[in-house]
């Protein structure tokens, strides 16, 4: 089959459609004839060579795809040949083919064509596990989302609102806030030209991606029993924590990863969004919001538009027939 390869550590002229052997599905897994996948910043890690994938996953890289079952592994049930299906991936996404773990197979939601289909596994399970399964957001609370116009802020924007939810956001232009206005939210902070603090003031919940340079204002930001929930490090690694603040708000840091957990855990995740997210998905209120489409052959253009933050919403590859 063809895939992108990294040729090396680098920017993303390192990316090369080559041939490489054929993925078998081991037990467990399921073979997927793959129509399109999705770029995540932790691709843009993996191919800096900063993120590797957890042992025994495909080096190619990839985090989730949509297509077609092409072969089932041995001891899978509930699933057939010819199924249409997106998946939530540890690697191998930027590729034609993939072997997938069943439990972490999602069927494709009604009215969702299968292209569009690559831009939800990654999101909705990074949503859901962080604000929901974890944050605990409820009715009539605050959520606040910082990288609004992103792939995973566009889908948290709507999961809050359906959720009835209060939702902020941050984002880098008026025009993206916008966008993201048009979507639910209800609070809306260009991060160049205000205080998010300010003009929040309190959060139930907030969803954070970028790590240490946020982390004193989110702490001042969260409400009493509020929850900070760090899914990313664009803005560092190491940043000082005041336990003060924290013990008078009764509040909680949560950071949490979603490509190294265990087949089972991906599994919850992946089960309680079939059961829950997907209804809200195939009822339109949480839609897929893709940006732009490319060729995967050309998977270097797809990081270079993600590293510009030229796009709205979710970029995908598109395999080419």
């Amino acid at each position: 089959m063809r895939a992108i390869s990294v040729r090396e550590p680098g920017g993303p002229d390192v990316l090369e459609w080559t041939e490489v052997p054929d993925p078998v599905p081991g037990p467990g897994e399921v073979l997927i004839d793959v129509a399109a996948s999705a770029v995540n910043r932790a691709d843009l890690l993996q191919r800096q060579g900063f993120y590797p994938p957890p042992p025994d996953a495909s080096d190619i890289i990839g985090l989730e795809c949509s297509g077609t079952i092409a072969a089932l592994g041995e001891g899978v049930t509930g699933w057939n040949v010819g199924d249409e299906v997106c998946a939530l991936l540890a690697g191998g996404g930027y590729a034609e083919k993939v072997a997938v773990p069943a439990p972490q197979v999602l069927p494709l939601p009604k009215g969702v064509d299968l292209v569009t289909a690559a831009a939800l596994p990654e999101v909705a399970c990074t949503v859901w596990s962080n604000v929901v399964i974890d944050g605990r957001l409820k009715l009539g609370e605050t959520f606040l989302v910082h990288g609004g116009a992103g792939g995973i802020g566009t889908h948290a924007i709507q999961v809050g609102k359906a959720l009835g939810a209060t939702v902020a956001v941050t984002a880098g232009s008026d025009e993206r806030l916008a966008k993201c206005a048009e979507l639910g939210a209800d609070i809306t902070v260009n991060y160049k030209t205000q205080d998010f603090v300010a003009e929040v003031k309190q959060a139930d919940v907030v969803l954070d991606n970028m790590g240490a340079s946020y982390l004193p204002r989110n702490i001042d930001v969260l409400a009493p029993d509020g929850r900070l929930m760090i899914i990313g490090m664009q803005g560092g690694v190491k940043g000082e924590l005041p336990i003060g603040k924290l013990l008078s708000k009764r509040a909680s840091v949560m950071a949490t990863g979603l490509r190294g957990r265990s087949i089972d855990s991906k599994g919850a995740i992946v089960a309680q969004v079939r059961e829950h997210l997907w209804p809200l998905v195939e009822s339109g209120a949480v839609q897929p919001i893709v940006g732009q489409v490319v060729p995967m052959s050309n998977a270097a253009e797809a990081h270079r538009l993600l590293e510009a933050s030229d796009v709205f919403g979710k970029v995908l590859l598109k395999r080419e027939r």
